[in-house]
């Protein structure tokens, strides 16, 4: 890890890396600035180094994550996961080519040097503005990756950089620089005593029963309807010729017990003896015989435990499809109900959207009646009044026809009055008589 001068260390140690491996290629005095390209191309060597872009690691962006806790305690220390990107542009005389051999060398030492070296980082660090830089502690190496660029981001990037003449370059991308915060996060309290907890468990006994020791027999746990001082006999006697048993003490641990065991717990002075080992015969047989009933009573207890579970599941599932085949059943009968209502409303809808219709219909044929009838009254009145005009127009014409005869008439016989008088020999139409001409 390192703190925040690790980016600026990071590019002033790659311009010295690059300014002390330039030979033997190059004999000539080359400066090395990190600075972006000039606006005015310098007519000397020269290699700009120029930092144009810092992103964040896609693959370690979140591994420090979480860095509080709920109550805003700080767990881990913050650290940001970083990307540098650089651009190296070489000037000189172009007559001389200059500018390409020094992007030649570049190539060969980025492609060389590909992880910045530990005493370059060093020595960049002597740097009076650097100093309290701890990039030379980190363990995170930084490596340098050659990036491709096309002609359009070559034109995006150039273009960025207002008023500076595109000059040629290499672009290289340096990962992984990684900055520390600052504060520390509060230190786990130490262990002041470790306690270490042992607790006991039953098992499956040897002679097919649970005991904590293998002494033959099935061994009962006390409180398990076992009494505390129960004695079992069992095989495997070792001294004095006496059945040996199974022994359960008054805290419930059991033991094998030797040269026989008696009912009330006690072994006998001397378990060699008959009466010894006819005690310890029986007494084995009656505890044999209980544990076998124990044993057959815990193992089928499980059994009828599930069976019952089965039967009370079985149950719940029968009355859960009971339930269900009731709640479809109601169901249905309820979209039924519903749907009926539906189609009952919708023909009522139709009804009176006819009935309505039909009105609206016999209203119009009335109208239509009406005003037909009205139409033919109007056209008939008209007529009668057109036929009395023509009467009448009729009479007065007639009227002044006579009036007119009647005065042609008398127009003619006022005319024909005088001539007859005048030549009484004459016909009154001027006509000759005969008379002569």
């Amino acid at each position: 890890m390192s703190n925040a001068l690790a980016v600026a260390h990071v590019t002033q140690a790659l311009a010295l890396l690059i300014e002390s491996n330039l030979r033997p290629e190059i004999d000539m005095a080359v400066s090395v600035e990190t600075r972006k390209p000039p606006a005015e191309p310098p007519t000397e060597p020269t290699i700009t180094v120029f930092l144009y872009q810092v992103t964040h690691n896609p693959s370690m962006r979140n591994h420090d994550l979480p860095t509080r806790a709920s109550d805003g305690t700080l767990l881990n220390r913050a650290v940001a996961a970083l990307d540098l990107h650089y651009v190296i542009s070489a000037y000189g005389e172009e007559n001389e080519l200059v500018g390409q051999r020094l992007i030649g060398c570049v190539a060969r030492i980025m492609h060389e040097f590909p992880v910045l070296p530990a005493d370059v980082i060093e020595e960049a660090g002597e740097r009076p503005y650097l100093a309290g830089s701890d990039l030379a502690q980190s363990e995170q190496k930084v490596r340098f990756t050659p990036q491709q660029m096309d002609v359009d981001e070559t034109s995006k990037l150039w273009g960025m950089l207002h008023q500076t003449p595109y000059s040629l370059s290499m672009t290289y991308q340096a990962s992984l620089v990684l900055v520390e915060g600052r504060e520390e996060p509060e230190r786990s309290r130490p262990v002041r005593r470790t306690e270490v907890a042992v607790g006991a468990s039953y098992g499956a006994g040897a002679g097919g029963g649970d005991s904590l020791a293998a002494g033959g027999g099935s061994a009962a746990r006390p409180g398990a309807g076992a009494p505390a001082n129960a004695s079992a006999g069992a095989s495997g006697g070792a001294s004095g010729g006496g059945a040996p048993g199974v022994s359960v003490t008054p805290g419930g641990g059991e033991a094998g017990a030797r040269n026989g065991g008696r009912a009330d717990g006690t072994v006998p002075a001397r378990a060699g003896t008959a009466d010894g080992r006819a005690a310890g015969t029986a007494a084995g047989a009656e505890a044999r015989a209980a544990g076998a009933k124990r044993t057959a009573a815990r193992r089928t207890e499980p059994h009828s435990g599930a069976r019952q579970s089965a039967a009370k599941q079985t149950v719940g599932k029968n009355a859960v499809g009971k339930n269900a085949v009731g709640k479809n059943a109601v169901g249905k009968k309820a979209v039924a109900k519903q749907t009926a209502a539906k189609t009952a409303a919708k023909g009522a809808a139709k009804g009176a959207a006819a009935q309505s219709a039909g009105a609206k219909k016999a209203g119009a044929t009335k109208a239509s009646a009406k005003n037909t009838g009205a139409t033919t009254k109007a056209a008939a009145k008209q007529a009668a009044a057109k036929q009395a005009a023509a009467k009448q127009a009729a009479v007065k014409q007639a009227a002044a026809k006579q009036a007119a005869a009647k005065k042609s008439g008398a127009a003619k016989k006022a005319a024909g009055s005088p001539a007859r008088k005048a030549s009484p020999g004459r016909p009154a139409n001027g006509t000759s008589d005969g008379w002569g001409s």
